[in-house]
């Protein structure tokens, strides 16, 4: 006995497949011709439909930048059509702080980072109580979240904020484009029905040299802060400190945590709007003010930097980031655009003792030492490209840095300037 079929089994078998398929066949073939027409139509619109109901999203948004290249991806966040200046961001962790810093109104912010989102969005983490910049362009959203704070999602977020982004495009090659030719305004929509050629349009007509955002971010009326950093505290100045400072703080679009670490270190903070009269900052008795971060052009301010002139001299003052620049124009110095600016959580500086701290950066404007008074010292540089960082003017009780100390998430390398800022007050009663 074989263990397979004989060959003239096989054969019957294929003999009685091929009647079986004749049948078949002829069965069809006699079937009314309305039935087999009805038929055909039926799986035309099944396969209509799936061809029109995909299980992917497609592209259904696009950025335009003012050199005329188009970038489909796919909608993140709120629909609409909103214009800013195009900046990317290299820093690998705290999109939530980049999307409710103040500093970025009037910006798109490019993440270099590919996945953005899988974290989702916490509610204590905030830099501010509201998204500022116009819109974020990723590689990729994250698709799942994983985070025990979180209480939302990205796109979630973005909707209840009302803030348009974009996914699926080539942050890479838009990060060349952007380190070789300089900042480029682009728009974001999702009506893709508007042609390329209006957007190019709407985008060349963006400027943001000139313009006064900081009116746009900073607070109504004064009020008081006194939220510290808390359980997350950990500098040993800021708690080894017990004396206690009055100090006026200049809302230029100020984040939460330079409060909080300005609380850490016993301040009492008074918070003022951006054009707030010198006068009346002088009648509240402060040991120190703060000129904070902001957005724009310093040169849109002048109203600031009046207020920082009648104030230079009297008692210490700190600048930090657009402060920096508004107290180097009080201080006679001029500010100019940067190509790209300096955006990301890794930029080097070295400081007045030589040591180097990585630093948090976010800024497009520059101050030009050569441009600066004999007394003023220039006290920290930038190591990438050799930008002022931080000055100094013993004289008028001034000091500046052009970056982020207080750098929450990032380096806690430059987190003595506060103690610094202390040290000088503490000199000054």
């Amino acid at each position: 006995a074989r263990p397979w079929p004989h060959t003239r089994d096989c054969a019957v078998e294929m003999m009685s497949m091929t009647m079986r398929a004749s049948v078949s066949h002829a069965c069809a073939v006699r079937l009314p011709r309305h039935r087999h027409t009805a038929s055909t139509k039926a799986r035309g619109r099944v396969a209509a439909h799936a061809a029109a109901v995909k299980p992917w999203k497609t592209n259904d948004c696009k950025l335009v930048l003012e050199d005329g290249s188009v970038w489909p991806g796919k909608a993140v966040g709120a629909k609409g059509t909103q214009v800013g200046e195009v900046v990317f961001n290299t820093s690998l962790s705290g999109y939530q702080e980049i999307l409710t810093d103040p500093s970025y109104a009037g910006q798109f912010v490019l993440f270099t980072c590919p996945h953005i989102g899988n974290v989702g969005i916490n509610l204590e983490d905030m830099e501010s109580k509201q998204v500022h910049l116009g819109g974020i362009l990723v590689r990729q959203e994250a698709l799942n979240v994983s985070n025990y704070r979180s209480a939302m999602t990205l796109d979630a977020y973005l909707k209840e904020q009302g803030v348009i982004g974009i996914s699926d495009i080539d942050t890479r090659e838009i990060t060349r484009r952007l380190r070789e030719t300089g900042c480029l305004n682009g728009v974001l929509t999702t009506d893709m029905s508007v042609s390329d050629a209006d957007l190019v349009a709407k985008a060349k007509g963006y400027d943001i040299v000139g313009k006064d955002l900081i009116s746009e971010v900073t607070c109504s009326e004064p009020y008081e802060w006194k939220d510290t950093t808390g359980e997350w505290e950990f500098s040993a100045e800021a708690k080894a400190n017990k004396e206690k400072f009055n100090v006026v703080v200049y809302d230029f679009g100020v984040k939460h945590n330079i409060l909080r670490r300005l609380a850490s270190f016993g301040c009492k903070l008074t918070i003022v709007p951006a054009s707030y009269p010198a006068d009346k900052v002088m009648a509240m008795n402060p040991d120190g003010i703060l000129f904070s971060n902001g957005p724009g052009d310093p040169s849109a301010v002048p109203y600031a930097v009046e207020n920082a002139k009648a104030l230079l001299g009297k008692l210490p003052v700190f600048g930090i980031c657009m402060g920096h620049q508004v107290l180097g124009q009080a201080f006679g110095g001029k500010t100019f655009k940067l190509k790209f600016g300096h955006h990301g959580g890794n930029h080097p500086v070295r400081g007045p003792s030589g040591a180097v701290e990585i630093s948090s950066q976010n800024h497009n404007f520059a101050v030009d030492p050569k441009t600066l008074p004999s007394g003023v010292q220039v006290s920290h540089i930038n190591l990438n490209d050799g930008t002022c960082a931080g000055m100094v003017w013993p004289e008028m009780k001034a000091m500046t840095i052009q970056y982020h100390p207080e750098a929450s998430p990032g380096p806690h390398d430059s987190d003595v300037c506060f103690a610094d800022f202390v040290n000088m007050m503490k000199a000054g009663k």
